[in-house]
């Protein structure tokens, strides 16, 4: 886990004064760090009844992507409002910096469907959460989440107590 720590940057009050943001770029520039990555994300899903993998946007994209694409599975994308031309359901929730919402095409999933959740970042874990909600509203059941960093002090693990949870790093 060294080897993917020493490819976080972090960046001093960013978006604003008081946070320090983790910047993923230079792990996903690095193909090596990205498929360590990518492989650690899923370990403890493996052999899991897995039948979708949903990231938020943007850079759960990333990683949900390639997860799906290691699981053999199809990747489900949480957007940003307006950006789904279909029937959506919506959520909003609040960030440590912010309010934001997020969208998901009504016939994306169903109540077949058991999901892996992953992001970059888990943070107040209010993303996470909201996410989880809006997959659950669709009838589906998370099976676990999954993210590359947790922010341990802001405690957003604790939002998201109910679900089998997977960090690869921590500060």
């Amino acid at each position: 886990m060294e080897q993917l720590k020493a490819k976080i940057r972090t960046i001093p009050d960013f978006p604003k004064p008081g946070i320090l943001y983790r910047d993923i770029t230079p792990l996903v520039q690095d193909p090596i760090a990205l498929r360590v990555a990518v492989h650690q994300l899923i370990h403890p899903f493996i052999g899991e009844p897995l039948t979708a993998v949903v990231g938020m946007e943007a850079r759960g994209f990333i990683f949900g992507s390639l997860v799906a694409w290691e699981l053999g599975l199809g990747f489900v994308p949480l957007r940003k409002p307006g950006k789904l031309p279909f029937d959506v359901h919506s959520v909003s929730y609040d960030l440590e910096y912010g309010a934001q919402s997020l969208e998901v095409h009504v016939d994306a999933l169903g109540s077949e469907d058991r999901v892996l959740v992953v992001d970059d970042v888990l943070a107040t874990g209010g993303t996470a959460a909201a996410s989880c909600a809006l997959i659950e509203k669709l009838g589906a059941r998370i099976a676990g989440c999954a993210f590359v960093v947790e922010l341990d002090g802001l405690r957003g693990r604790d939002k998201l107590a109910c679900y089998p949870l997977h960090s690869l790093l921590h500060y």
